[in-house]
């Protein structure tokens, strides 16, 4: 399974962006689908996860802001982010675990990765 994540760039503060990542491969093998972010020097955080029925996990400091969805049609995910705050700066990345997985996932259960997009929240 290969992931392809886009949509990052520099956004002012209040400002909304909309990254997307679409799965190809064995598309078939993977069920739950999430965004992690990472900034230089800390460790890899989630942002939001999806299951494959539509049940959403979302970390603390993005609820009400961010919004995760997924169209299993195109087997992809997306992430809707509004309200962006300089905070918010990171290399996103996005996930997906394979089926079988436990609900949430976590961290060490996803198993394949996008390459990270970046994220500039700045004035």
């Amino acid at each position: 399974v290969q992931l392809q994540a886009s949509g990052g760039g520099l956004v002012q503060p209040g400002g909304s962006l909309r990254l997307s990542c679409a799965a190809s491969g064995s598309t078939s093998s993977i069920t739950d689908m999430g965004w992690y972010r990472q900034v230089p020097g800390k460790p890899r955080e989630l942002v939001a996860e999806l299951d494959s029925r539509g049940i959403a996990n979302y970390a603390d400091s993005v609820k009400g802001r961010f919004t995760i969805s997924r169209d299993n049609a195109k087997n992809a995910v997306y992430l809707q982010m509004n309200s962006l705050k300089p905070e918010d700066t990171a290399a996103y990345y996005c996930a997906a675990a394979p089926l079988g997985s436990r609900w949430p996932p976590g961290l060490n259960q996803y198993k394949y990765w996008g390459q990270g997009t970046q994220v500039t929240v700045s004035s």
